[in-house]
C-alpha cells in the first residue's frame, strides 16, 4: 500500500511555528516512507477566513521548501461530497434531524470531554418544526469503545456515546461540520497516514467511528506534542503566535526539527538540504508526546 499522507491547515492567518511543526512532521513521515505527501485547505469557516491566507501559506510553505505532491485541494469546492455522503447516512438511518437551538442543548445536555454532550431529545421524540426551521443533522452513537494506537501517545480508547454524545456533522446554518469533512476528504483523497497535532486526538475516535459507518480503511495515526507558550497555552491564532519570519527561515526550520528529537543538523545548510538530511535520519518513534514550551 502506497503510503498518502497531508498537511491540511485553516486559513484564518499566517502559519506559525506551531503549523510549521507539523508541517514538517507529516512532510517526513511521508518522504522518508516513500510516501506523497498532500495539501489540503481546511477553508470551510468562512466567517473566520483571512483574505489571501491560502496563498500566503503556499508561499511559506514553498520558501521552507516544502513541496507537496498533486494539486491543494479546497474543502470549500467540495460540497458535493460532503451532501453525498451525508445522503448515504441518511439511507442507512445513521443520522437524525435535530432542531434543538444552542440554548436547549447547553440547558439540557451535560459536560462531556469535548463540550456539552447533547441529551438525545430529537433522536428519541420527534419535535414539532416550528416555523419549518432548518435542523442540524446528528448522527447515532451507540455504547462502544473506541480502540486506536496512536504512534506517539500509545493506545487510546473512549466511549463515543457516554463521552461526547451524539454529534453534528451539519449544522442548522448550513455548514458542515469538521469531523464529517476531514474523513470524507481522507477517504477521497486515499489518505493512509495522518500525522497532526494533539489538540485533535479527542476528535479521532468520532472520525474512526464514520470510517466505520461508511466502511473505509482506516488511516494510520500520529499526534504531535503541542507547541505552548510560557503560560501552558497552545501556540495559536487565537493565542497571538506570531506569523513565521521568512529571513529566519533556516533557523527556525532547525528549531522544529529539534522539537521533533532529530539529531543536530550540519549548521548554515538551506531549508531544501536540511529537509533531505532530515528524512534520512527521521524516525517517529522518537517524537516524544510532552507539550513543548517555546518562545516563539
Amino acid at each position: 500500500m502506497q503510503y498518502i499522507g497531508r498537511f491540511a491547515p485553516s486559513p484564518t492567518g499566517h502559519l506559525h511555528i506551531g503549523s510549521l511543526l507539523t508541517a514538517v512532521a507529516s512532510f517526513l513521515d511521508a518522504k522518508a516512507n516513500g510516501g506523497a505527501w498532500l495539501v489540503r485547505m481546511e477553508d470551510l469557516d468562512k466567517p473566520r477566513e483571512v483574505a489571501g491566507a491560502a496563498d500566503d501559506i503556499l508561499r511559506t510553505m514553498d520558501a521552507f521548501s516544502l513541496h507537496w505532491d498533486g494539486e491543494v485541494v479546497y474543502q470549500s469546492q467540495r460540497h458535493a461530497l460532503y451532501r453525498a455522503a451525508l445522503e448515504e447516512l441518511k439511507r442507512k438511518n445513521a443520522v437524525y434531524p435535530c432542531y434543538c437551538s444552542r440554548k436547549t442543548v447547553q440547558e439540557n445536555g451535560r459536560q462531556g470531554i469535548d463540550g456539552i454532550i447533547y441529551n438525545g431529545n430529537c433522536r428519541f421524540r420527534q419535535p414539532n418544526n416550528p416555523a419549518q426551521k432548518t435542523p442540524a443533522w446528528r448522527i447515532k452513537t451507540h455504547n462502544q469503545v473506541i480502540v486506536f494506537e496512536d504512534k506517539i501517545f500509545g493506545i487510546q480508547q473512549q466511549n463515543i456515546e457516554q463521552e461526547v454524545g451524539d454529534f453534528v456533522l451539519l449544522r442548522a446554518d448550513g455548514e458542515w461540520a469538521y469531523q464529517l469533512a476531514v474523513v470524507v476528504d481522507d477517504c477521497h483523497q486515499g489518505v493512509t497516514h495522518i500525522v497532526r497535532g494533539s489538540d485533535l486526538l479527542l476528535s479521532t475516535p468520532r472520525q474512526i467511528y464514520l470510517y466505520q459507518q461508511f466502511n473505509f480503511s482506516l488511516p494510520e495515526y500520529a499526534h504531535l506534542p503541542l507547541l505552548t507558550n510560557a503560560w501552558g497555552q497552545k501556540w495559536s491564532k487565537q493565542t497571538l503566535a506570531p506569523a513565521l519570519d521568512l529571513s529566519q527561515k533556516e533557523q527556525l526550520l532547525q528549531q522544529v526539527l529539534a522539537y521533533l528529537n532529530l539529531p543536530q543538523p550540519i549548521p548554515d545548510e538551506n531549508c531544501n538540504a536540511l529537509l533531505q538530511w532530515a528524512i534520512l535520519h527521521w524516525d517517529i518513534q522518537k517524537v516524544q508526546p510532552q507539550a513543548i514550551v517555546c518562545g516563539g
